[in-house]
């Protein structure tokens, strides 16, 4: 009776059953652990000749496969970082270093003694190392090695400010001293790093230019003789200056020889019966070019017959630099003016002599009896005969006008007569800078009686100070640093042996819009971004500035950029500030990104990738084979593995501190205990009822 087998094979299946769901129970709560399922095919034996299937009785059950279900478990997220879970497909590579490699899904890993990332029964997860750049390496043990992370030197600075262009320049002082908060308009503080990690502070100071022009007169400079007049550009080592001059008649200057020699500033004399000599109109522009020195104001520059050397320097230029001048013999000249007298005030004077040959004399020579008429700024004014009056008694009374002209022109700051030169004065305002003297509208206007006008005479102004600040930086607000000034004329030079000095630095905003317009002689770009400003000398632990690399020799300094200044009407603060120089730092913790980035953490805020999480998938996952510790090793039927990072192909990213679940139901594993006790009970049935037909037949 073949029913006995066929029994016994039903009661092997059931067993095979009740095994696997009390396996299922049993690992319902180990870490990445994947439920089977039993799998049955039924037995039938068959002849090549004789009666069909269909009479056949079947032998029995067997057990086709117990397969796993690799769908994903719930994922609970822990404590440490180094607990990892795979959300999507993939597993995780192991080596036990003997080169046996297994796949899991459990990601409860921890640090060896040697800082390898090693699974619970201390084999060790693999992944790609990174070099320097970034790249990939081969794949190896994932290791934390860097256990520090080595001091960086402040290389960028990001500064962004703005200062108050409320603040009145008028009130600094003439000089600027950083231990004078009334030498400069606002400072602030950027702490940095040398290349040994050592902290340093760098202090700005802005320092707005005010509203005059430096004056300049050097004494003893030569005599007037015959000889060409020049001043030499190259007597001090080839930088511009004005020194080495020969003063003669003028016979020997001709524009051609003038823009012939760009080395060479030529003079002639006045025109004006002064005596003095002048600058050609071709030296006064090759003083403001490339090789001259763009801080002086060519038309101010003139010698007398006694040799003195005069001249202004640009408003723009107050405080910045010195200006070298040397005589015939080559030895430097310092100017003669001290004090107060260095400067004198930027505005505009326009101003008319008053004399007896401009009007008709009264019965006293010394008084007049003609009206005067003249015009200030649009404003008309008649001076008639009320009596005899003097000069004095004319300009008194036009500056009796004074309030009426201010009213109708704000632009202008005071109408006075000046009784002793005989000589009224018009001032305006310093910020109105140049007034065109050909606009009848900008100026005064004197005719005598029979008509003729008298010329109106000027100090130019000089507005180009306007939002132009000089910028200076000390070292821990001690030392003075080298920001990029411009050597000066004569003073070693630019294209010398150093391109730069230490110094203030210019920089300028537009006076209309507030934006930050010129960095150190450079424009802003278009698109707002500032010229980068190099520091040097900020890190005494290399104070040659040298990059540090073997194979790179050149300097570097500190890179400065303060793109988005500006000078608005609000109070000065720092709106942005940040440098990208760190201390030593040792590590506190290890984290892995979602790509699969291990990232270590360090106590100077630094972070660095130590490597890339390897994740392995198969062309037919469901031929793995169990080999226990909730981990498979790859077979014929699974294929290679095909390792990729994580979030690439059909890889799953990555969880930190997160651990995937079991994937096991319960309530379907009890179900199919209840199924696999009543299949066994059932094929029990079966052996007791062909032993009970065993026995009659026995009996019979």
């Amino acid at each position: 009776m073949a029913g006995f087998n066929t029994a016994v094979t039903g009661l092997k299946s059931a067993s095979s059953l009740l095994d696997v769901a009390g396996n299922n129970i049993a690992n319902s709560s180990t870490v990445g652990f994947k439920s089977s399922r039993t799998e049955f095919g039924d037995i039938y034996a068959t002849a090549v000749v004789g009666a069909g299937s269909s009479n056949t009785a079947g032998s029995g059950v067997t057990v086709t496969d117990i397969a796993q279900d690799f769908s994903g478990g719930t994922i609970e997220f822990t404590n440490s970082n180094l607990d990892l879970a795979i959300n999507g497909s993939g597993f995780f590579q192991l080596d036990d270093g003997q080169g046996n490699i297994t796949y899991t899904r459990a990601g409860a890993f921890e640090l060896d003694k040697d800082g390898n990332i090693v699974s619970k029964n201390g084999k060790f997860l693999q992944g790609y190392g990174l070099d320097a750049q970034g790249n990939q390496l081969p794949i190896q043990n994932l290791s934390v090695t860097e256990k520090e992370s080595p001091p960086k030197g402040t290389e960028q600075i990001d500064l962004s400010f703005n200062i108050n262009s409320n603040s009145d320049a008028e009130d600094l002082s003439r000089v600027f001293n950083r231990t004078d908060p009334g030498s400069y308009s606002y400072s602030t503080t950027v702490g940095t790093f040398d290349s040994l990690g050592n902290e340093h502070s760098i202090r700005f100071y802005f320092a707005e230019q005010r509203p005059v022009r430096e004056v300049y007169e050097f004494n003893g400079m030569g005599t007037v003789n015959n000889a060409t007049p020049a001043i030499d550009f190259t007597a001090g080592g080839g930088q511009a200056m004005l020194s080495d001059f020969n003063l003669g008649d003028g016979t020997g200057v001709t524009p051609a020889a003038d823009a012939a020699d760009p080395d060479t500033l030529y003079f002639t004399q006045a025109t004006d019966g002064s005596g003095n000599w002048v600058l050609t109109a071709a030296s006064a522009e090759k003083l403001q070019q490339d090789g001259g020195d763009p801080r002086i104001a060519a038309d101010t520059v003139y010698v007398d017959s006694a040799g003195t050397l005069n001249f202004e320097a640009n408003a723009e230029y107050t405080g910045y630099g010195d200006y070298a001048v040397f005589d015939s013999s080559g030895d430097e000249v310092v100017n003669a003016l001290t004090g107060n007298n260095t400067e004198r005030d930027a505005n505009e004077v326009q101003y008319l002599r008053l004399d007896n040959s401009l009007f008709t004399a009264g019965p006293d020579s010394n008084l007049l009896s003609s009206p005067v008429t003249m015009s200030i700024a649009g404003v008309s004014i008649e001076v008639t005969d009320t009596g005899e009056k003097t000069i004095d008694d004319v300009g008194e009374e036009i500056a009796t006008y004074e309030q009426e002209i201010l009213d109708s022109n704000p632009d202008i700051e005071s109408v006075i007569y000046n009784a002793n030169n005989n000589r009224l004065e018009i001032t305006w305002k310093a910020d109105a800078g140049d007034v065109d003297l050909a606009d009848v509208n900008q100026t005064a206007q004197l005719f005598t009686p029979d008509g003729t006008e008298i010329a109106v005479e000027a100090f130019k102004g000089d507005n180009s100070y306007v939002g132009v600040y000089r910028a200076y930086a000390f070292l821990n607000d001690t030392e003075q640093l080298n920001i990029g000034k411009t050597p000066d004329p004569g003073a070693g030079g630019a294209g010398g042996a150093n391109p730069s000095e230490v110094g203030p630095i210019l920089i300028s905003f537009n006076s209309t819009t507030g934006v930050l317009e010129e960095v150190n002689g450079e424009r802003v770009a278009g698109n707002g971004q500032a010229p980068n400003i190099t520091i040097l000398g900020a890190d005494p632990a290399n104070p040659e500035d040298r990059i540090l690399d073997s194979d790179i020799d050149q300097l570097a300094g500190i890179q400065l950029d303060i793109t988005d200044s500006s000078q608005f009407a609000s109070e000065s603060i720092v709106k942005s500030q940040q440098q990208d120089g760190y201390t030593k730092g040792d590590l506190i913790g290890v984290s892995f990104a979602e790509t699969g980035e291990m990232v270590a953490s360090y106590s100077n805020g630094q972070r660095a990738n130590l490597g890339l999480v390897a994740v392995a998938t198969f062309e037919n996952q469901d031929g793995l084979q169990p080999s226990g510790n909730t981990e498979w090793i790859a077979t014929l039927a699974s294929g290679n593995a095909i390792v990729n990072p994580p979030g690439t192909g059909l890889n799953g990213t990555l969880r930190s501190a997160a651990l995937e679940q079991s994937n096991v139901d319960l309530s379907e594993e009890l179900v199919k205990l209840i199924e696999g006790q009543r299949n066994f009970q059932a094929n029990s049935k079966t052996l007791e009822t062909l032993n009970t037909v065993t026995q009659a037949i026995l009996q019979i």
